[in-house]
């Protein structure tokens, strides 16, 4: 009888290697997930600073202002941009709030309607007792505004240090790896030019959901449908589930607000389809282009992770991380494999394709 042959000292070697990087990730993911008070500010800053860069740049390069009056100038004006955009986003929950009282007494006939029709029974159809529903939706909200909050100033003060190293940070790095300077701009500039690519463009795209959605609801009559707009903008940066929920409320807004009629609320939700497919299958992969060379496969296991993590910063963090692992392991040509099955494919598929055939 054959025994199997013993395993090599490769074999061996390969698999504690793994062993080792499993366990390497499982204690990253522990310590990320206790440290999350400074790592999400901490990369939220981060995501800020290649935004925020090039107008630091420009007054330092261009214009010769001092770093830190320049950055003031850019941050100040970041805040005036986040404080009027609360100030909004505040006045519609406010006028949601006051016609609280009204949408659940339009609830309530609604039950009372279908339980009628249907002949449901009684607990089927019993309105939910509101106030112990909301009691604890208000102690949650609060405390994630106090996590905001806090999170808010420590990614200001991320973001000051950071842009305040930016103008003059490649020519450090020459200074002090002038071997290995090239390579590390090389990632460094790979990552900056991608993902502000993908950020700006995705704010385009998330700024026309959101002043579409809100026109086609204004056309079809339904209440307060620029909180739904800016509910969409918001929600779109979160790719594929983001447009899924965000469609959820002005649905069921028409419903209530046409009941005993669905046909309304169906049309709405056509319209919102119609709106999502065209921008997401149509127009955003013409300005993505190629910047972002992601598999969608990635994207979703990123999405599920992160926002396992730590919840929707997470799911809003995820692309851009994957974005930014991807392209470092393309430069580590061990690692560089990993980085292929993360991507796309498009770029590989395009080679095979006849001359007369490619785009």
């Amino acid at each position: 009888m054959n025994q199997p042959p013993p395993f090599s000292h490769s074999q061996r070697l390969s698999a504690t290697a793994l062993s080792l990087g499993l366990l390497a990730v499982i204690a990253v993911g522990f310590v990320l997930k206790a440290a999350q008070g400074v790592v999400i500010p901490l990369l939220i800053a981060w995501l800020l600073s290649y935004l925020l860069a090039p107008p630091v740049n420009f007054l330092v390069r261009r214009l010769r202002l001092p770093v830190f009056l320049s950055v003031t100038c850019v941050v100040i004006l970041l805040l005036l941009a986040s404080w009027g955009t609360g100030i909004v986003i505040q006045q519609r929950l406010l006028g949601f709030a006051k016609a609280f009282p009204e949408y659940q007494a339009r609830l309530a006939k609604i039950l009372e309607h279908y339980g009628t029709l249907y002949d449901l029974p009684s607990f089927a159809i019993q309105e939910p007792n509101w106030p112990a529903q909301l009691g604890p939706l208000v102690v949650q909200t609060s405390k994630f505004f106090i996590t905001f909050i806090s999170n808010a100033v420590l990614v200001v003060i991320f973001l000051v240090f950071m842009l305040l190293a930016k103008p003059f940070g490649n020519d450090k790095l020459r200074a002090a790896f002038p071997d290995r300077a090239d390579t590390i701009l090389k990632i460094t500039g790979t990552i900056s030019r991608q993902i502000s690519a993908y950020l700006g463009a995705l704010f385009v795209i998330s700024l026309v959901t959101g002043l579409l959605v809100w026109g086609a609801l204004v056309w079809l009559g339904v209440e307060f449908a620029f909180t739904w707009g800016l509910l969409a903008f918001v929600l779109n940066f979160i790719p594929t589930l983001g447009s899924i929920i965000a469609s959820i409320p002005p649905i069921l807004m028409a419903l209530v607000q046409h009941a005993p009629q669905t046909w309304p609320a169906i049309g709405v939700a056509l319209t919102l389809g119609i709106i999502q497919l065209t921008l997401g299958n149509f127009i955003a992969p013409k300005i993505y282009g190629d910047r972002l060379n992601l598999s969608p496969v990635v994207i979703l296991l990123f999405l599920l992770f992160w926002g396992w993590l730590w919840g929707i910063t997470g799911a809003l963090l995820a692309v851009p991380i994957a974005a930014a692992i991807q392209i470092t392991l393309a430069h580590i040509p061990p690692l560089a494999p990993l980085a292929v099955i993360m991507g796309s494919g498009k770029r590989y598929a395009q080679k095979k394709l006849p001359p007369d055939k490619q785009q």
